[in-house]
């Protein structure tokens, strides 16, 4: 009878253990005008864009996140332009909207937090294109070891990735 009731208050507490998947974190990317074009009123570029990252559930020995970024409302077509080791970048054709928009951005708050690291994740607005750029140079894990890109691509038509490193 003890050893049940034993069993019975441990299937309870494991019960109480959250269980649920890791939530979705927002990744915002403040948007910085180039110098030679500050006519904000002609040129149109977003403030800030968001961009999503999920860690994927725990293995031991490693982790990986997997990111998407939802551009449509900027740009159509996007496929990658260049790939690396270390780097991927995708490319897409700005809206009319923002066709003439020269800036850059970098991730400033990760889930609502200050992100005052290494951006990894970078874009450009030239030539009527928008570029995301994934780079993993100076990243490093718990090991020392530069993280790396674990899947890249396009789905329905916007970028999406898998990067990770060893823990």
């Amino acid at each position: 009878m003890k050893k049940q009731w034993l069993v019975g208050v441990g299937i309870a507490a494991l019960a109480l253990v959250p269980t649920a998947p890791a939530q979705a974190g927002k990744i915002e990317m403040q948007v910085y005008r180039s110098i030679d074009r500050q006519e904000p009123q002609t040129v149109r570029c977003p403030e800030k864009v968001t961009l999503m990252e999920q860690p994927q559930p725990y293995r031991e020995g490693s982790y990986a996140i997997n990111g998407s970024a939802n551009l449509s409302q900027l740009a159509d077509r996007f496929a990658i332009a260049a790939a690396d080791d270390f780097s991927v970048t995708w490319v897409g054709t700005l809206k009319p909207a923002y066709q003439k928009c020269k800036a850059t951005a970098r991730i400033v708050k990760n889930d609502g937090e200050a992100y005052l690291t290494h951006s990894y994740l970078r874009l450009r607005f030239n030539g009527g294109k928008v570029y995301l750029i994934l780079d993993m140079t100076g990243m490093s894990d718990a090991n020392q070891l530069t993280t790396a890109i674990l899947r890249k691509g396009v789905r329905n038509g916007n970028p999406f990735w898998s990067w990770g490193g060893t823990d």
